[in-house]
């Protein structure tokens, strides 16, 4: 490698795992420059210590959601544009909304799709139309990034910069509105990594038990405990990474599994964005 992209890389180690300069600069070596790799060892080293790291925002924009409770149906949006004023336009903000609300009603699979559809509320134009009127008026580059949609009970929630948004979606009805707003104002601030154990994929999860049992083989202690430890470190990954798993943040006595349960509700699952993240 390069000092040039050696230090590069070693700034992306620092800003992905929050370890400092010199245990980056020494994972980066033993991984052989692998980014990835570079991160296990450091995982492996300093366990939970590391801090967690979202998808970086690059692109200006905001995330849009629309729930019908009578149709129930609901669907998020992420529209991107250039600068942060624009993402407060009155013009943009409106646009947002009716895309959200027109991914609701639509049955479109992909991004292309869903441009190309007749704008619902406004038959005239396609939803590239609505999108290209607001470009005109504000003389800035705006894109659809993606969405998603759900049928069923929803729930949602956007952070008042508009900036990350929520999808919920439970099995039952709701006694109490607020629960749900609850739920995705939790998911947002947590960000977990799935709604359900078992929509964690397989590789992901072992990667973790293999992370687990370095971590615990290097306590030096006999197999037998290594192997509980191991253990015990993949079910605390699960309790922190699963949402229906996860202590609620208003009380974390209860997980948001029990919650949800106390209001006759099943977790089914979830869509969080962050404007500007690479999904993963």
């Amino acid at each position: 490698m390069s000092n040039v992209s050696n230090a590069t890389l070693v700034k992306t180690l620092r800003d992905r795992t929050g370890a400092t300069y010199s245990v980056c600069n020494a994972a980066l070596a033993e991984a052989g420059g692998d980014l990835e790799k570079a991160i296990e060892v450091i995982r492996i080293k300093l366990g939970g210590s590391i801090g967690k790291l979202e998808g970086r925002t690059t692109d200006q924009g905001r995330i849009g959601v629309f729930v019908d409770p009578a149709k129930k149906v609901g669907a998020i949006v992420e529209i991107q544009c250039e600068t942060a004023p624009s993402a407060k336009n009155e013009a943009f903000l409106a646009m947002v909304n009716d895309l959200a609300r027109h991914a609701a009603a639509s049955t479109a699979t992909t991004v292309d799709a869903l441009l190309a559809e007749k704008l619902a509320g406004d038959p005239s134009k396609t939803v590239k139309d609505r999108i290209n009127d607001v470009i005109g008026l504000i003389r800035e580059n705006m894109k659809l990034a993606r969405f998603a949609r759900f049928e069923g009970t929803c729930g949602s929630y956007v952070h008042h910069d508009g900036t990350v948004g929520v999808l919920l979606l439970v099995e039952g009805t709701p006694t109490d509105p607020q629960v749900l707003k609850d739920v995705c104002m939790h998911i947002a601030a947590t960000n977990p990594s799935a709604a359900l154990r078992e929509h964690v994929p397989a590789a992901t999860v072992e990667k973790e038990r293999e992370i687990a049992r370095a971590q615990a083989a290097a306590t030096g202690k006999p197999q037998n405990i290594v192997d509980k430890i191991a253990e015990n470190k993949l079910q605390t990954w699960f309790k922190e990474s699963v949402l229906n798993e996860q202590p609620f943040v208003k009380d974390t006595s209860v997980t948001i599994g029990d919650l949800l349960k106390k209001n006759g509700l099943k977790l089914v699952n979830f869509v969080r964005y962050r404007v500007g993240e690479v999904p993963a």
